[in-house]
């Protein structure tokens, strides 16, 4: 069972985007199976190693295009991304450490995070570089 399903209200419009976020999703999901298989935290923590690292991947691919579509709203986009980035690598910490575990609630709040950031402010960086002929 999908934690998180694709569908075209999450689009923003930028087929690189799109891809990225369907790649992201699917890793979010192979995690959410694995919590809900009752995996070790050993798995867990391979697992999640790619889903932080694909994001930090995501990101790097939109903070490149803010920068080369002169995007204005650029820094407060950074900051949501290295929020979750520095809350993604605290979780690992801890879950490398024995000190916590993967929970029903880190997945809520990892598909709360993604859709919030899809469809409120990545559908807005997505009009600008449609606004620039980007699709």
């Amino acid at each position: 069972m999908s934690l998180i399903t694709w569908s075209d209200n999450l689009s923003v419009g930028v087929e690189e985007i799109d891809n990225q976020h369907k790649k992201l999703i699917q890793l979010i999901n192979g995690l959410h199976d694995h919590l809900l298989a009752g995996d070790a935290n050993e798995i867990m923590g391979k697992v999640l190693e790619r889903v932080i690292d694909y994001t930090s991947f995501h990101f790097g691919t939109e903070e490149k295009l803010m920068e080369k579509y002169d995007y204005s709203f650029s820094s407060a986009h950074r900051r949501e991304h290295k929020k979750l980035v520095e809350t993604a690598l605290d979780l690992q910490s801890k879950l490398n450490s024995g000190n916590t575990h993967i929970t029903a609630e880190t997945m809520t709040f990892l598909k709360d995070w993604l859709y919030h950031h899809i469809l409120e402010v990545d559908k807005l960086f997505g009009k600008h570089l449609n606004s620039h002929g980007v699709r």
